[in-house]
């Protein structure tokens, strides 16, 4: 088989060799704009200099004056890998980038006779048609003795020639004033548009001398139509070709059609030696601009015995052709026989050696056959051997796989102990949370309460209420657990009990500016068997994790349909949020007792736990979908259950109000105690969730009281954030913002003295939002204090790197946390002191990014103090802050306005220049920037207790 292959290969060696002379060495692809019989003789020219070169195919496509046929063209031959393309561009713009991308391919690109609009080509040949113009104007010039009317028609409009020659022409007659173009039209570069058009210009114009051909086919369409008009003897005719043969420009003027033709060379014998220098990476002159001459009565005979000369040898030069590819012919039939024998030579010596090997293999095959029988027979040895090894191994499974059943065992067992501890504990915290509960009502039903007392107790009992629900969410678990959870069923209306438990959700909306919808078919019954409890509790779960993990301004949709599987009426409804995406992973736990998505949201973990338990009560089931696009969606599918006993064929369905089971709590901690609305199907909440952004940021700009320290408070827990503006308001002007990034953007807004905040909040912690305020140039100076119920170290060391100022841990003191903040600001009131006392604080608790702002701030003031137009907005463009950013940064490091500073710094630079310049008043106040001398000496007595002529006068 070896020697089979390696003769098979030899085989192929020969026919390669003997096929390789059909290769060609060189593909060229020449892309025409046209087909007319100056294009032919080109291309006659190109084939017939392609003949002296070894290897080399050439291929023409003429486009017909179509720029899409002509791009068709160009992309054929770049999708065929030609190794070098000749193009003559119909049009420049339309072809341009055409051009450019078979250039950007590496396929070097000649351009014949036309341009482009682009130098991105390798190289161009063709005549100067700006030149060939500008000698047809001096030529009508010459002939009109200086004098008279032309008309032009021209090739193409889009084409460069077009553009060149009829540049080059009023270039010249511009010297001739009496020289007139009375009128120009396009006749695309054929004779039948340009009898047309000059038809036309015979109408219109009673005296025409001259006209201006582009090229021979369009000039006798124009003497053409001349003569119908009998006017051919008013004018003389000039074209631009000159090419020889019957209906050319030479026979024009020899039969008195033309007066003049001027040649315009084809050169398709240069354009392949041009090509064949790329291909063979020999020099080339990028532009090569050939040569014309007027050819009118007086030469044109003289032309014509020359080009007729020339075609007879044209014509012999293509019959020498023919027969040289005869004797190719021959040789190449001579050598296809000749490899043909010695390949059945070769073909019979190899079925010897063949022959000879494959005995030679047949007594080495026998040799190996009974070795491998030797061999066989070991393996099945180690086969047997390996069966025992396994055997073993598959008692060993068995032994691990008792003991994973063992261990299954005891984690139910733990799982079970801790589900018990749970459920003890829950017992244990009912008996003090009663003993709370009670007296906190006892005491809010005292009508002598101050309007702080009855907050704070108020604030006590949400927060009781929210620890039993908890309680109670266990215990309902564990009964579950144990199969003791009672359901009992009633008769209601799902829809109206929707609607009412939505009303829950209203202010949320408002506050994290949430689009709340509530869409539902219309004619639906959706009246069922229910136990209404568990079924609130699972809609009050649902909803409040939406509105828990939707970002501001996001979406929260409940949908609710019905549909029918296996025969059976059931009832949907899906609650969908944006803004949050669920990964796979945690999709598949999401339902496990004790199992937490997201480490910065508070939780016990087993509320879908306790949601998936009261659906399979109802015999339904509920799943979770979660992509990027559209969030997160959780779908509640019920059966609808009818009994017949408990609700009669008249009596009305029971509807269950929003709060018959389920406290407002519920809604309350789920979304940072912020009650929520829906918009219900049909209504959209958009116009009213701007309106109470607006009014709420218009009531904070009201209430907001600068002669106060200003505190702002950052928390996602409304009853955190109350509780802290309680203490506060008093003596600070207290801000609040619910999440990371709010705070973010209220602390850029109004620049306070001392920033609040939670650590463990949804989207952006407390940690990273602080990291963030000390990065910013209009916030790093704001004391931070951290709040946190973690008291683990790693946390501290994490906020403290992040630029907090202190760390306090719930639950907290109150008087601790007044102190820390009366400290704090006090501490930072030192900085005030930088244009007071005129010092540099470097010993200051000031961070690097401050004294960098208040080291460009004083340079700036050095340095645009003579401008009396400067003011703050001009001030906080070269700062890169706005009127107000600047003023409350200003304002809260040195406890001045911009404009204060300004006049200050002024007001101390014009003392200096008094005390040593012999300047006048007037001259120093407008040398320190202000507007006239007498507002000069008000702010300077002002400043100083004396006017500056007092100054003066002690110092003389």
């Amino acid at each position: 088989m070896k020697y089979t292959k390696w003769i098979t290969v030899l085989f192929c060696l020969l026919g390669l060799a003997a096929c390789r002379q059909d290769a060609p060495r060189f593909r060229i692809g020449v892309a025409q704009c046209s087909d007319d019989s100056w294009r032919h003789k080109m291309n006659d020219e190109i084939l017939r200099e392609a003949m002296f070169y070894d290897g080399v195919s050439v291929e023409i496509r003429s486009a017909a004056d179509d720029n899409r046929k002509q791009a068709e063209d160009v992309h054929y031959f770049i999708d065929k890998g030609v190794d070098l393309l000749i193009i003559s561009a119909n049009e420049a713009a339309p072809m341009t980038p055409i051009v450019e991308e078979a250039y950007q391919k590496g396929i070097p690109v000649i351009l014949v006779d036309r341009k482009i609009l682009s130098d991105k080509y390798t190289a161009y040949i063709g005549a100067d048609n700006y030149e060939i113009g500008r000698a047809v104007g001096n030529y009508i010039a010459s002939s009109l003795k200086g004098k008279g009317n032309v008309v032009e028609l021209t090739g193409l409009g889009g084409s460069t020639p077009a553009m060149e020659r009829h540049q080059g022409f009023m270039a010249a007659i511009s010297n001739y004033p009496d020289i007139k173009l009375i009128d120009k039209a396009d006749a695309a570069w054929e004779r039948e548009p340009a009898e047309v058009e000059m038809d036309s210009m015979l109408r219109r114009h009673p005296k025409i001398d001259a006209v201006y051909a582009h090229n021979d086919r369009i000039a006798p369409g124009a003497y053409q139509a001349a003569k119908k008009a009998g006017r051919e003897k008013e004018m003389i005719f000039v074209g631009i070709d000159a090419l020889p043969g019957k209906g050319n420009g030479l026979e024009l003027v020899l039969d008195n059609v033309l007066d003049a033709t001027f040649i315009y060379p084809t050169n398709g014998d240069k354009v392949m030696q041009l090509a064949m220098n790329i291909l063979e990476k020999k020099s080339y002159p990028r532009e090569t601009v050939m040569n014309t001459a007027v050819v009118d009565r007086t030469n044109a005979h003289v032309m014509q015995l020359q080009t007729t000369h020339i075609s007879e040898l044209d014509q012999k030069i293509e019959t020498l052709n023919g027969r040289i590819g005869g004797y190719l012919s021959r040789v190449a039939t001579q050598q296809v026989v000749m490899y043909g024998g010695l390949v059945i030579l070769l073909l019979v010596a190899g079925l010897l050696l063949v022959v000879y090997k494959s005995l030679r293999s047949k007594n080495r095959l026998n040799k190996e056959l009974s070795e491998q029988k030797k061999q066989v027979e070991q393996q099945r040895d180690k086969l047997e051997e390996q069966r025992d090894i396994l055997e073993e191994q598959r008692d060993k499974l068995e032994e691990q796989r008792d003991q994973l059943i063992q261990l299954s065992h005891q984690l139910e067992e733990a799982t079970h102990a801790k589900l018990v501890f749970f459920t003890n504990i829950s017992h244990d915290f009912r008996t003090p949370l009663t003993l709370v509960a009670d007296p906190v009502e006892h005491l809010l039903a005292d009508s002598s309460l101050s309007e702080d007392q009855r907050r704070m107790l108020l604030l006590v009992q949400r927060n009781v209420n929210i620890l039993l629900r908890l309680v109670n969410q266990i215990l309902d678990f564990r009964k579950y657990e144990n199969g003791k959870m009672e359901y009992t069923p009633i008769s209601l209306d799902i829809l109206s009990s929707f609607e009412g438990w939505n009303e829950s959700f209203m202010a949320a909306a408002r506050k994290k500016h949430i689009h709340f919808s509530f869409d539902y078919m219309p004619d639906t019954d959706y009246r069922t068997l229910a136990d209404v409890e568990k079924l609130e509790r699972i809609y009050f779960n649902l909803l409040s994790n939406a509105f828990k993990f939707t970002p501001e301004n996001g979406k929260v949709t409940v949908r609710l349909s019905s549909l029918t599987k296996d025969d059976h009426c059931w009832i949907r409804f899906t609650v969908a949020n944006t803004g949050s995406m669920i990964s796979a992973e945690h999709i598949r736990n999401i339902f496990d007792r004790f199992y937490k998505i997201d480490m910065h949201h508070a939780g016990s973990g087993i509320g879908l736990a306790l949601v998936k338990a009261f659906v399979e009560l109802h015999k339904g089931t509920i799943t979770v979908e979660s992509d990027e696009k559209q969030g997160t969606i959780f779908t509640v599918d019920l059966p609808v259950q009818t009994c017949e006993t408990v609700v009669s064929e008249n009596s009305p369905a029971f509807s269950v109000p929003a709060t018959s089971v389920t406290s407002t709590d519920a809604a309350t901690s789920a979304v940072a105690g912020a009650p929520v609305t829906p918009a219900t199907s049909g209504y959209s909440g958009s116009s009213s969730l701007n309106d109470a952004l607006t009014y709420e940021e218009e009531e904070l700009e009201k209430s907001y009281d600068s002669s106060k320290p200003c505190v702002l408070i950052i928390d996602d827990n409304a009853d955190i954030r109350l509780y802290v503006h309680g203490l506060l308001h008093t003596d600070y002007t207290v801000i609040e913002a619910a999440y990371g990034s709010e705070g973010i953007r209220k602390a850029m807004k109004y620049v306070p003295d001392l920033i609040i905040s939670d650590v463990m909040m949804p989207g952006m912690d407390g940690i990273e939002c602080c990291r963030r305020l000390k990065s910013e140039l209009q916030t790093c100076h704001i004391p931070v204090i951290l709040l946190t119920a973690c008291s683990l170290d790693e946390q501290r060391i994490q906020g403290y790197d992040g630029g907090a100022d202190s760390y306090i841990s719930k639950p907290f003191s109150s008087q601790l946390l007044l102190a820390r903040v009366r400290n704090l600001i006090d501490s930072h009131r030192r900085l005030k002191q930088f244009f007071g006392d005129g010092q540099t604080l470097a010993k200051e608790d000031v961070c690097d990014m401050d004294k960098d702002f208040v080291e460009k701030f004083k340079a700036l003031i050095e340095a645009k103090m003579g401008d009396s137009n400067l003011n703050v907005e001009d001030l906080g463009k070269d700062m890169g802050l706005s009127r107000v950013q600047l003023y409350r940064k200003i304002k809260s490091l040195t406890n001045y306005s911009p404009n204060e500073l300004l006049r200050i710094a002024r007001l101390k630079k014009a003392a200096s220049l008094l005390a040593s310049s012999d300047m006048t008043v007037a001259e120093i106040g407008y040398e320190v920037g202000f507007s006239s001398p007498s507002y000069f000496t008000k702010c300077y007595r002002e400043q100083f207790g004396e006017s500056p002529t007092d100054l003066l006068k002690r110092k003389g």
